[in-house]
């Protein structure tokens, strides 16, 4: 006997939540000669390059992009694995470990890497909040479904 109900949904949205962070803009970071759109992929140089101006990427962060990525697909293999409820409740513990991974790289880029200048961010940056609330909550609700079913062969 399977209870899926509540945490598919919520994992869905986690998974929604960490994929558009992974791959929407996170902010500005205004320098004098240029200006740089931070993503999860790395600092691109804003605007339409002219009379020999940079263009491209100013630095990768693939490590930021790989466990954003990361945070994103494992909320979707999760949904799929609702007959074993104890792997289901190791993978949302595992999630919350990436999306907070995901928060202190994110910090320590948009803080550290260009550090003298203003980084203005974006409404995107709250999302891994609402993705770990999202978890914690499809956590919880593993957890009652697991208490459920014990209980039920408990009777058996």
């Amino acid at each position: 006997m399977v209870i899926q109900r509540w945490q598919s949904v919520l994992l869905l949205i986690v998974a929604a939540l960490m994929g558009s962070f992974t791959f929407l803009s996170l902010g500005q970071i205004q320098m004098p000669e240029e200006s740089l759109n931070f993503t999860t992929l790395g600092f691109e140089i804003e605007g339409i390059p002219t009379d020999g101006a940079q263009s491209g990427y100013r630095a990768h962060t693939w490590i930021f992009f790989i466990v954003s990525l990361m945070s994103a697909i494992i909320p979707l293999i999760n949904i799929f694995l609702f007959r074993n409820l104890r792997l289901q409740k190791t993978l949302c513990l595992v999630e919350v470990l990436f999306i907070l991974a995901t928060v202190g790289v994110g910090c320590v880029y948009g803080y550290s890497l260009f550090s003298p200048y203003y980084v203005s961010w974006s409404s995107v940056i709250i999302m891994p909040l609402l993705a770990f609330l999202g978890d914690v909550m499809a956590y919880n609700r593993i957890n009652s479904d697991l208490k459920l079913l014990s209980s039920a062969d408990r009777l058996r």
